[in-house]
């Protein structure tokens, strides 16, 4: 049971075996031997592109549905790999980074950058409450859970960027 950041080979290939697994690991883009949330969070910008022209509330539903597969999906993944968040399980960053782009569904090109930064900064920095939630809450919830509380401080700080600015 790996608490390294980097999976071996044995625990990739346990954890890779399972559809939990790959969603877990965000596709392949928490496999990466450093950064793994930022390259998960950049991954999500991709599907997030193609379905840009979804309305809000289509966008919610996306994000409702992401946030269950995901805790379902981390728990089992945390589970196989006996730690409850391995750094190498970012759908919670393609949850989070999702809800951090909401105000950029109509923005110009740099409320996506804004979006991913604020995202990104928020998720390390994890200010009250993200830390308490991120400390108190384990399995697939835990995972889950302090990256939207990030995702929706970041869509706030962009929407008010975005009031200002564009």
């Amino acid at each position: 049971m790996s608490t390294k950041y980097v999976l071996d080979p044995v625990d990739r290939r346990r954890l890779l075996k399972t559809p939990a697994g790959w969603l877990a690991v965000g596709f392949g883009s928490g496999l990466t031997p450093k950064a793994q949330g930022t390259f998960g969070s950049l991954a999500a910008i991709l599907p997030w592109l193609f379905l840009r022209d979804l309305t809000a509330l289509a966008w919610l539903g996306v994000i409702v549905v992401s946030f269950v597969v995901g805790v379902a999906a981390c728990d089992v993944a945390g589970k196989i790999l006996g730690v409850d968040d391995h750094r190498s399980l970012v759908w919670d960053e393609f949850t989070g980074q999702w809800i951090a782009l909401l105000p950029a569904l109509h923005g110009p090109w740099w409320t996506v950058v804004c979006g991913f930064v604020l995202f990104r900064l928020f998720d390390v920095w994890k200010p009250w409450p993200i830390a308490w939630f991120d400390r108190r809450v384990k399995g697939g919830l835990g995972v889950m859970l302090d990256d939207v509380i990030a995702g929706m401080f970041a869509a706030v700080a962009l929407l008010v960027l975005v009031h200002f600015f564009a």
